[in-house]
């Protein structure tokens, strides 16, 4: 990583924070540069608007989420061609890789609870500012490479239909995310950092999978 680059993530960490305190409103170059433990006006020198800080917060929020898919062996990087129809040989995913997938995809979601609840406060943050600013959804469009992921995993597994249904795969573990970071789920679910709990989100990723594979 170079100086320029090094230095931007430093930023975008210490944004990282301040979004999951305080939320947009705590997100301010002065702020940044304090919370960086940096002269004042370094933020500003390196990213000189709001929409460039933002923009650097969720590149850093992309980078570090396919860190973890990467370390639990789940895809980082769109296929190279659009999975428009399950390949017509056997499916490379079958049920022990379907057991699989759900527990590396748990394994994920519980450290986005634990030690990466910051950044999943951070990333809601962003997503709830894009309601009221639109401009900011071309931003957080990064979220297509996650759902073009699940397309391909679910054509490999034989679902009938991957590109819906990989969309709809998305959307609900996103849902089943927020549900034990901040709704009912935060107080009856297992603790996260858990056996319990790693166990319970695999359980729930595994009831998907089958239904959308019937495998």
């Amino acid at each position: 990583m170079s100086g320029r680059a090094a230095r931007v993530a430093r930023l975008a960490d210490a944004a990282v924070e301040l979004l999951a305190e305080g939320g947009m409103r705590a997100l301010t170059h002065r702020a940044v540069d304090a919370r960086a433990a940096l002269p004042p006006g370094t933020t500003s020198a390196y990213l000189r608007t709001r929409q460039a800080l933002i923009e650097a917060v969720v590149q850093r929020l992309a980078d570090l989420d396919r860190a973890d898919l990467a370390a639990h062996e789940l895809p980082t990087e769109p296929p190279t061609e659009p999975p428009a129809a399950p390949p017509r040989a056997a499916p490379a995913l079958g049920p022990d890789g379907l057991d699989q997938l759900a527990a590396g995809v748990a394994e994920v979601l519980d450290r986005w609870l634990t030690t990466g609840r910051t950044r999943s406060l951070a990333r809601y943050a962003c997503l709830l500012e894009a309601v009221h600013r639109p401009e900011l959804r071309r931003i957080l469009d990064h979220g297509t490479v996650l759902r073009v992921q699940a397309r391909d995993l679910l054509a490999r597994a034989g679902a009938p239909d991957p590109r819906r249904q990989g969309d709809q795969f998305v959307a609900f573990v996103d849902g089943l995310l927020f549900d034990r970071l901040v709704g009912a789920g935060a107080l009856s679910a297992p603790p996260p950092g858990t056996p319990a709990s790693r166990e319970d989100l695999r359980a729930g990723v595994r009831t998907l999978l089958r239904a959308f594979t019937g495998a």
